[in-house]
């Protein structure tokens, strides 16, 4: 077994603040995905779809740089190609299908509260796969993220729930979960930026035979997407989802990571969702409710205990 996740105690001082600022980066970066798909979505675009887009022009972005980063170290690939296969299917379309057709069917902010309770189903699957029983404030902070998580739905009130989108935003959260775990490991030799690329290029072929035999719907329109209150042409969110929000994200995320590891790089991480909630809010309009907000604090509150309460003699392991 591998251990993925460093004791903060032990990262030097410079590599913590060069971790802590791209980890902030890259959560910014990834923020914009939801307000950018969700608009593609509003304008015509299927969730296959700009999934794929913004996969396949990641990938395109980074294969040069990640070709040079191997320097003729093409064992590499061959060494790690079930791993490979597993995060680009599972961390990348898997997790960002799943998270683009939950903005389909809910607003971007709940979605991604959602999919940011991963880090205590990943202190679950310790304690059930490694018996690492969690603490007391681990305990507390599960609890405290599930009731945000009843706020956020706004179940309190009788609100009517999509439980499709619900469905989606969970198969987003397992999916995150794993990029944490997976994007920490060094010692499978390969640089950050080739499991970056390796990784999008084999979620962009997933996603472009899921959607040549049909399993994946692959819609498009050339019409101008509403951004901001004002018409921007297609191609410019399109664009941002490949550069920005896929590329860049995940090349600083996974460069993030290994200098923080997984538990400190997911924590800081949430800034992402508090990002992805003002995002929606200036670009389409998605003002949260009170009530909203509260579960959001309460989730975000949760996760952090989580963090906390995690015993740091033992790392996260696979």
């Amino acid at each position: 077994m591998t251990a993925l996740t460093h004791d903060i105690a032990r990262v030097p001082a410079s590599r913590l603040r060069a971790g802590l600022t791209l980890a902030v980066l890259s959560a910014m970066s990834f923020a914009l995905s939801g307000p950018f798909a969700k608009a593609l979505i509003e304008s015509g675009w299927s969730a296959g779809s700009a999934v794929t887009a913004r996969v396949l022009i990641a990938a395109a972005v980074l294969l040069v740089p990640a070709a040079i980063s191997l320097r003729g170290r093409w064992g590499l690939l061959r060494q790690n190609a079930g791993l490979l296969v597993a995060y680009g299917g599972i961390a990348v379309a898997g997790c960002q299908l799943a998270y683009f057709n939950a903005v389909d069917r809910m607003e971007v902010g709940v979605a991604i509260l959602i999919e940011f309770t991963s880090p205590v189903a990943v202190i679950m699957w310790l304690w059930l796969r490694h018996a690492q029983r969690p603490s007391r404030l681990t305990v507390v902070g599960a609890c405290v993220a599930l009731g945000g998580l009843v706020l956020v739905l706004d179940l309190v009130s009788g609100a009517d729930v999509d439980a499709l989108g619900i469905m989606w935003a969970l198969l987003a959260m397992a999916g995150a979960a794993f990029y944490w775990i997976i994007s920490a490991d060094e010692d499978n030799g390969l640089p950050g930026i080739v499991l970056a690329a390796g990784g999008l290029v084999v979620g962009g072929v997933v996603l472009l035979v899921a959607g040549l035999v049909g399993i994946v719907p692959l819609a498009t329109s050339t019409s101008d997407v509403r951004l901001a209150g004002a018409d921007v042409p297609w191609w410019l969110p399109v664009t941002g989802l490949g550069v920005v929000t896929a590329a860049i994200a995940y090349v600083l995320g996974i460069a993030a990571t290994r200098r923080l590891g997984s538990r400190l790089a997911a924590f800081v991480g949430l800034g992402e969702a508090v990002a992805s909630v003002v995002f929606a809010w200036l670009l389409l309009d998605e003002a949260p409710r009170a009530i909203q907000l509260l579960g959001g604090a309460l989730i975000l509150a949760g996760v952090v205990f989580v963090k906390l309460g995690e015993p740091k003699e033992h790392p996260l392991l696979v």
